[in-house]
């Protein structure tokens, strides 16, 4: 088995089912820190197809793609956490 072969059978339905998952969470969640965890899990996973995706095809210009997307997903996370714990405060 090649790592083309493992990538596209193992790796992406795993990835696929995790999506699923991490959305079901997103919908359910009761509070707003599970969605804000859910919405950075699912940006996260998206990455990890991102960088499936550039494995695949071979072009490193997508990991570029996928780290510009990580650090905005990082100032997102931070700025909803800031907002959260300005929020208890009051």
């Amino acid at each position: 088995m090649t790592l083309e072969e493992y990538l596209y059978y193992i790796i992406l339905p795993i990835v696929s089912f995790s999506i699923l998952l991490v959305f079901i969470r997103f919908i359910k969640g009761p509070t707003i820190s599970d969605r804000i965890i859910a919405v950075d899990l699912l940006v996260t996973i998206g990455i990890g197809i991102i960088a499936v995706y550039s494995v695949q095809t071979n072009q490193s210009t997508f990991l570029d793609i996928a780290l510009i997307l990580a650090l905005i997903a990082f100032l997102g996370t931070v700025a909803y956490s800031s907002y959260i714990q300005k929020r208890k405060k009051k």
